[in-house]
């Protein structure tokens, strides 16, 4: 399995797709607060739609609280455009867990100093263009996660 991490999220409509994405690829989604929504937001659940309820979900009430939890992947890797490394040039192992900033900030300098050189990009195909939209992000990495575990699997 394959642990998504959402710092912070802002967009309803992001955070629904993210977890129908869980659901649908058997990832168990974090969600770090505070959150910019409501979790029972009716733009979250039509974004999610009935995928929600088979969604195995973990909510933390801050990013201390994260590296806390006993729930929380041992292995992790920030997703950020200011990587050195590729997720092509990373390699994922089961249970590793994606962390993900927020849609307007990323993640603070301290989550960043935290992380060291752990941090990955997804490779860009044009220059000059900022940053993904989260929920393709998310997508993007999971899968190649995903895809890399399964090659060792079989």
């Amino acid at each position: 399995m394959i642990e998504v991490i959402l710092f912070e999220p802002e967009i309803p409509q992001n955070t629904g797709n993210v977890g129908r994405l869980c659901s649908f690829a058997n990832c168990r989604l974090h969600l770090i607060h505070p959150l910019g929504f409501e979790i029972n937001d009716k733009n979250l659940r039509r974004a999610g739609m009935d995928y929600w309820k088979s969604l195995e979900l973990v909510e933390h009430k801050s990013w201390e609280d994260f590296l806390c939890s006993p729930k929380r992947p041992k292995r992790l890797h920030l997703f950020s455009t200011h990587a050195k490394l590729t997720m092509w040039e990373t390699s994922f192992k089961d249970g590793d867990g994606l962390l993900f900033g927020n849609e307007g900030h990323g993640v603070p300098p301290h989550v960043h100093e935290w992380f060291g050189i752990s941090k990955v990009s997804i490779p860009r195909m044009k220059n000059g263009l900022r940053s993904l939209n989260l929920a393709v992000s998310v997508g993007i990495a999971t899968y190649e996660a995903l895809r890399q575990i399964s090659v060792t699997r079989f």
